[in-house]
């Protein structure tokens, strides 16, 4: 797992990050790579409700330009604990602009810790990346 920043993020929001961790282990254990993304999603929810860890997903972030709020249709895949960015991806690999779209998800929402996750790997902990804002 890869981190971005040097901040440091508080305890409470680390441990939000590891139980969505230990959240997707256990998915990616139990269906491994090779699914659509909304499918990966849909399995991390039902284990954040299983350990009682409260979840938006599919978050609207409207932009604000000008003075203006914009509906642009963005949407955060999952929003833990009102504190911690989840996006999740289903790709061959990680990409630059996936990092991009988690640090915008990050800057819009005024969050800190973001993990990006890709369950289209073999090994999980491949798929992952840390950002911190």
């Amino acid at each position: 797992m890869t981190s971005t920043g040097y901040a440091s993020v508080p305890e409470t929001t680390e441990q939000v990050a590891h139980a969505v961790i230990q959240a997707a282990f256990q998915v990616h254990k139990s269906l491994g790579p090779g699914l659509l993304e909304s499918v990966y999603e849909k399995c991390l929810c039902h284990e954040l409700s299983k350990e009682g860890i409260s979840f938006q997903n599919q978050l609207e972030l409207p932009i604000v330009y000008d003075g203006f709020q914009i509906d642009a249709g963005m949407r955060m895949d999952l929003l833990v604990e009102d504190s911690l960015v989840v996006e999740l991806k289903a790709v061959e690999r990680l990409l630059p602009i996936h990092k991009a779209q988690l640090l915008t998800y990050l800057k819009l929402s005024g969050k800190r810790l973001g993990l990006l996750l890709n369950f289209n790997v073999p090994l999980l902990k491949d798929g992952m990346q840390r950002v911190v804002l």
